[in-house]
């Protein structure tokens, strides 16, 4: 979809500066301004729909202008590395990918926005405020460097027209970890057994690509013990025991699956959109994949939608629960920008929970909203399955933040692939998932040596 432009006009009448004195408390300028904003495509079409009339809904109470471009993913990181490096920047962008906010708050890139924020604080999940809460190693200190406009999570979705034609109910999926995982084994043994030899249980992406092996790992280390593999005050715990347990048995387990053939032969190739295509395909019973994406995409057609099961995360082996890793969609005001007063007035009004909910909501709920009152308000939450099992999961349930909010080094971790390399060292090369823990290790402790944070 080619990128789309408005510019919309300066609105300049006693019935629009009405209409402001009573939508909008935040400034009271003498002379309407303009915001420019650069903007993620959406997954979804009507996730452009949403932002269009946030964009317009804001201009009608304010009397400002927001000068938006919407820009698919790709691109739109391209856009932002340029004009941070060449120093002309918009007013806002958002933080893609997620853990921009951390690698430019530790270069002292960002606008602080506490006072966005601050107002609001209460509304925030714990999650989504630690997600904005990032070190600039310039000022040597924390600072709020974002604004959470929605929150999201990995759950599991299921085939349940596949899991029920291998003779099993829902009912009969396991409670826990390992067990839920190994029940898909079983499935796919039953459909191979009745000819369907291109069924796979698992769709784990074990693969050097993209965001999704990152996140796939995570979730299989905290599930494992290992939710402290950084620590708070940014630290690597790379020597505890109990982590390094923990990553030995998140490299065995997804390893193992691909090499005993329950996960498809490419998926040690697949990119984030392979695995989505793979279970529309029904090549996959059940996949670990982030936001409920995976539904809305096929969201017209009713059969294929409702025959989709999202499923919040399976207990931990010993029955705890597991703690979901949640993003954090957030918009970022860059140094440099040249109109910082408009550029927090529009994240004030964005950010204000009926207003926000009212954009999620149009965007079809793909995404959750960052404050649980949003949730608890309103019954629409509710009403879909796909959106009750991941707004229960992201919004309502126990959550924790992407490590690089930690240390920015992990964002480089992340990049580099360090833990997909570490399965296909297991997959391809030999190794044994210890060994593989040890290299991967001693990899990401020479990456977190670039980014000492100093302890206030």
């Amino acid at each position: 979809m080619p990128s789309l432009t408005r510019r919309s006009l300066l609105r300049r009448s006693l019935g629009v500066a009405a209409a402001s004195a009573l939508a909008r408390p935040y400034l009271a300028n003498a002379a309407a301004t303009t915001a420019t904003v650069w903007w993620i495509q959406g997954f979804a079409h009507e996730e452009d729909i949403a932002f269009k009339k946030i964009v317009a809904d804001y201009e009608k109470a304010s009397g400002n202008t927001i000068d938006y471009t919407i820009v698919p993913y790709a691109p739109l990181r391209q856009k932002i590395i340029s004009a941070v490096t060449s120093g002309i920047v918009p007013d806002i962008y958002p933080s893609t990918p997620t853990e921009l906010i951390a690698l430019q708050a530790w270069a002292d890139k960002l606008v602080d926005v506490s006072d966005v924020i601050d107002p609001l604080r209460e509304e925030y999940t714990t999650t989504a405020l630690s997600s904005i809460n990032c070190y600039n190693s310039v000022e040597k200190r924390r600072g709020v460097y974002g604004v959470p406009l929605a929150q999201a999570v990995l759950p599991n979705h299921v085939w349940r027209s596949l899991v029920e034609k291998a003779g099993y109910k829902i009912e009969d999926i396991p409670k826990t970890w390992d067990a839920y995982y190994d029940f898909f084994k079983d499935v796919q043994k039953k459909l191979r057994a009745q000819g369907m030899r291109n069924v796979y249980g698992l769709g784990f992406q074990v693969t050097t690509q993209s965001n999704d092996p990152n996140a796939l790992f995570c979730y299989f280390v905290i599930a494992y013990g290992g939710k402290d593999i950084v620590t708070k005050d940014g630290k690597l715990q790379a020597h505890d025991r109990q982590v390094r347990e923990a990553v030995i048995k998140a490299l065995t387990y997804p390893a193992t699956a691909y090499k005993e053939g329950f996960v498809p032969s490419g998926a040690i190739n697949w990119n984030d959109a392979d695995d989505n295509n793979a279970f529309h395909a029904k090549q996959i019973v059940m996949d670990l994949d982030g936001t409920i994406s995976t539904e809305v995409a096929i969201i017209a057609d009713k059969q294929d939608y409702n025959d989709i099961l999202t499923m919040g995360l399976p207990l931990s082996n010993d029955g705890k629960p597991v703690p979901s890793q949640a993003g954090c969609l957030c918009a970022l005001i860059p140094k440099g920008a040249k109109n910082v007063p408009a550029a927090k007035d529009f994240l004030k009004y964005f950010s204000q929970p009926k207003v926000n909910g009212e954009y999620l909501k149009v965007g079809l709920g793909r995404n959750s909203p960052p404050m649980p009152s949003i949730v608890k308000s309103d019954p629409w939450w509710q009403a879909d399955p796909h959106r009750k099992a991941h707004t229960d999961q992201s919004a309502l349930g126990p959550t924790l933040p992407q490590y690089w909010v930690y240390n920015p080094a992990w964002a480089e971790v992340q990049n580099q692939h360090v833990w997909g390399a570490a399965w296909a060292d297991v997959i391809q090369h030999g190794l044994t998932p210890a060994a593989a823990a040890d290299k991967a290790f001693k990899w990401t402790e020479q990456i977190f040596a670039k980014y000492p944070i100093v302890q206030s």
